[in-house]
């Protein structure tokens, strides 16, 4: 069930990215076909665009915030956006699966502790497994662990608990790596876009032979676009981040002192037999 979660999640993400990516092809290509298109026109209609345009840039504080994302998606080149894009993709679908598998992994641990030890009382051993093998989270694989070493004692339980939070905190922080890579990619993909588009600016000036700023104009918000993206990507990914790392330590927290607690009463089940 959490891989079928996690596979829908991931597929939403990715046809959101790709149509964004899709649309702001064809709106680049509608651009440069409008733009061929506008010398051709008659004076008389060109006032009117004229007009018309300046409706526009009137109504233009109008327009969505998902309108404006797209228009300097395109301005800052697509093909290089893209891949700024597919690093926040890939990084939001690795965080919101960790998100979702450590707010599953969540246990009351007074809950399961009393029902631990009213299963004890009881059934014995075996029916503190079952209950801790019923119950879902990092705490109870700890706690089933421990009561399969009970019978060698409480030393060997200790260490088996030991042993197996080990595990469960790699469990836990499985697939962060690939955020922290994320992050660190997104900026360096908009500086790297920013040298491009210096570079760009620089061969023309050097193909007009004239500094003019609006000949380098266009090559320099394309650098400063990428760049943006990148911050803002690393950004995002960071908050995410920041709080799989919190939740991760307060699991952490919560196997620690439930271990304690959990050793304390096998001993004094194990004392008054």
């Amino acid at each position: 069930m959490k891989k079928l979660i996690v596979l829908l999640l991931v597929t939403g993400v990715m046809t959101l990215g790709f149509s964004t990516i899709s649309f702001a092809q064809d709106e680049g290509d509608d651009a440069q076909q409008t733009e061929m298109q506008a010398p051709a026109e008659e004076p008389a209609q060109q006032e009117v665009v004229t007009d018309v345009g300046t409706d526009e840039s009137l109504g233009g504080e109008d327009q969505s915030f998902h309108q404006v994302v797209k228009e300097q998606f395109i301005a800052g080149g697509w093909e290089f956006m893209s891949t700024i894009l597919a690093c926040l993709i890939l990084g939001l679908a690795i965080a919101i699966e960790r998100i979702i598998t450590l707010n599953l992994a969540t246990t009351n641990t007074k809950k399961l502790l009393a029902r631990v030890d009213e299963a004890l009382s009881k059934d014995g051993v075996e029916g503190a497994k079952e209950v801790c093998k019923n119950t879902r989270g990092p705490v109870a694989s700890i706690f089933t662990q421990g009561l399969l070493r009970m019978s060698e004692g409480v030393e060997m339980v200790e260490k088996s608990i030991i042993s197996y939070g080990s595990v469960e905190m790699g469990r836990l922080e499985k697939g962060l790596v690939w955020i922290s890579l994320f992050i660190s990619i997104a900026p360096m993909l908009g500086f790297m876009g920013t040298v491009i588009g210096m570079i760009g600016a620089f061969d023309a000036i050097a193909a007009a032979n004239d500094i003019n700023p609006a000949l380098v104009a266009d090559g320099i918000k394309i650098a400063l676009l990428t760049t943006v993206g990148g911050l803002i990507v690393a950004v995002i990914l960071q908050l995410f981040y920041n709080y799989c790392v919190t939740k991760i330590d307060a699991l952490v927290n919560q196997m620690e002192d439930a271990s304690i607690s959990f050793v304390d009463l096998l001993v004094k089940h194990n004392l008054s037999k």
